[in-house]
């Protein structure tokens, strides 16, 4: 039986398609082990950390110096005592010792009578199993994100508290992993969301996260399916996932299994058919998403996003904030974008989300007797929305400078969700969003075929009106005109939103109107809405 990609938990190369994990660390990690040191690995969800770290502890215990332990806090998730996050550390620790080492390399039972205060009963424990061991101890700690403050800061300090003692009376290596680098822990007193200035964890030599997945990488994952089953994937293919996840592994995986598992494709892998693996997986909306997403209204995501999103500047929120957002995946590269094309989309239609299902314009007939948009009757959906139910909208949105485009994306997605597509594309310094509806053309017969190739395409830019800047009619024509040269449409309309005060102070039915003249741009007339 073939193997499978893997979209949950960890990989097993027998059951899944697997790459070498250790060539996803920097190779001086295992020198930090020899050395005695403890570090941090930290990468977003479902990168591949635990597959990493696993594949490494299994290297360590076959060079035969250690005892190696790898061990999951996530039992503390829900627990809020200092007193019961060390007892559940102790305890998810003696459990893996137990199954993981000889009987002579496992802690020695202690006796309740000497039954340590909680801010030492992890230092002495782990003083007591390693001065027993005949081996020095290497421990592996996932899902330390689940400690949360003074119950993380008990643990980190126990592990600072013994560094000085080790190999032979405190563990000889530690590493400790999760999405997020120890400085951003939520460790402080009073519910600060940054590391106090002083880290319980100051004695860790470095921080290391995973790469991602390159394009040689994903090819060479491909592969694997393509030489157990025989099933092939385009160059063309392979670069469209490229393109799309940048290399996120989770989402690498997940597109194939969606064209190979969940559609049933078994022919050659193509373009379309990777293309509508990545409109199933957005509206399935898995836990990968659930997990990224919940992070959206955090104050310092939002001051990092919010410009990206406007096309005002990249980078909005300071260092830290910047560290964070990259810590959890959702930023990446040198000028911090938005960190692969489906996340892209995601993040925006999330942030819109919270408006999509309480529009109710849902009564349109968007698809003519011919199979087309019926781009017309759109239109004057939107003119009437906005003018008698934008308002509440906008004044509740926290994403207070892209709320207008937040809104129409959650009344356009609506309009054509189950019929077509919303791309969105926005960049740093360009003040605009685009907003492109690809609409299926039907077939000759009047069908849609089930991977479409044929596209009508209706173009909508957004340009903000902000206050002492001037009217940006001009500029946005000018930006639809270099789009249409890149991406050819049937229609294109500029909407300009105006937030400076003098016009917020108008009556928003009144706010939105059409300009009667049509610019004609690149051949295209342009509808210009004003509102």
């Amino acid at each position: 039986m073939a193997r499978q990609f893997n979209t949950a938990h960890v990989n097993r190369a027998e059951q899944h398609y697997t790459l070498p994990p250790l060539d996803r660390l920097p190779p001086t990690v295992e020198g930090l082990v020899h050395d005695g040191y403890y570090f941090v690995l930290h990468a977003p969800r479902q990168s591949g950390k635990t597959t990493t770290v696993l594949a490494l502890a299994d290297k360590l215990r076959a060079d035969g110096r250690y005892a190696v332990v790898y061990c999951t806090v996530e039992a503390a998730r829900a627990t809020a005592c200092v007193d019961e996050v060390v007892d559940v550390v102790i305890d998810v620790v003696r459990l893996a010792t137990a199954r993981q080492l000889s009987p002579a390399e496992r802690p020695p039972a202690l006796p309740v009578a000497d039954r340590e205060p909680a801010r030492t009963r992890l230092y002495a424990y782990l003083a007591a199993w390693c001065t027993a061991c005949p081996r020095p101890v290497v421990l592996f700690i996932d899902e330390i994100d689940c400690l949360q403050d003074e119950g993380l800061v008990s643990v980190l300090s126990q592990f600072r508290m013994g560094y000085a003692e080790r190999p032979k009376g405190f563990p000889h290596s530690v590493c400790i992993f999760g999405m997020r680098d120890v400085r951003d822990y939520k460790i402080a007193s009073g519910g600060q969301d940054r590391a106090a200035s002083s880290s319980p964890f100051n004695v860790k030599r470095e921080s290391i996260t995973l790469a991602t997945f390159s394009r040689a990488d994903v090819a060479a994952l491909y592969a694997q399916h393509t030489a157990e089953t025989g099933q092939a994937f385009t160059a063309a293919a392979i670069d469209r996932v490229a393109e799309l996840t940048g290399g996120q592994p989770h989402l690498v995986n997940a597109l194939a299994h969606d064209v190979v598992a969940k559609q049933g494709w078994t022919g050659t892998v193509d373009v379309a058919q990777i293309d509508t693996a990545k409109d199933n997986l957005i509206v399935q909306w898995g836990t990968h998403f659930d997990s990224l997403m919940a992070r959206l209204r955090e104050d310092r995501v939002l001051r990092v996003l919010e410009p990206i999103l406007a096309g005002s500047s990249i980078g909005g929120g300071d260092l830290e904030d910047d560290r964070y957002c990259r810590d959890l995946g959702l930023i990446d590269g040198p000028d911090g974008d938005i960190a692969n094309a489906i996340y892209r989309e995601v993040i925006p239609r999330c942030l819109a989300g919270r408006w999509q299902h309480k529009l109710r314009v849902t009564s349109g007939r968007w698809r003519g007797d011919d199979g087309r948009l019926d781009i017309d009757g759109l239109r004057a959906a939107f003119l009437a929305f906005w003018r008698e139910h934008a308002e509440g909208f906008v004044q509740a949105e926290g994403y207070r400078e892209v709320a207008v485009q937040l809104v129409f994306m959650g009344f356009l997605q609506r309009i054509v969700n189950g019929g077509g597509w919303v791309d969105r594309e926005y960049a740093a310094g360009s003040r605009r969003m685009d907003i492109l509806v690809r609409w299926p053309v039907p077939d000759d017969d009047g069908t849609v075929p089930r991977y479409p190739v044929r596209f009508e395409r209706h173009l909508f830019e957004l340009k903000v009106w902000h206050p002492k800047k001037g009217d940006p009619r001009d500029e946005g024509l000018a930006q639809v005109g270099a789009y249409l040269r890149r991406v050819p449409c049937e229609s294109a309309s500029l909407l300009i939103f105006d937030r400076r005060p003098e016009t917020e102070a108008r009556e928003w039915g009144d706010r939105m109107v059409v300009e009667e003249a049509r610019p004609l741009v690149e051949g295209r007339e342009v509808w210009v809405f004003r509102g």
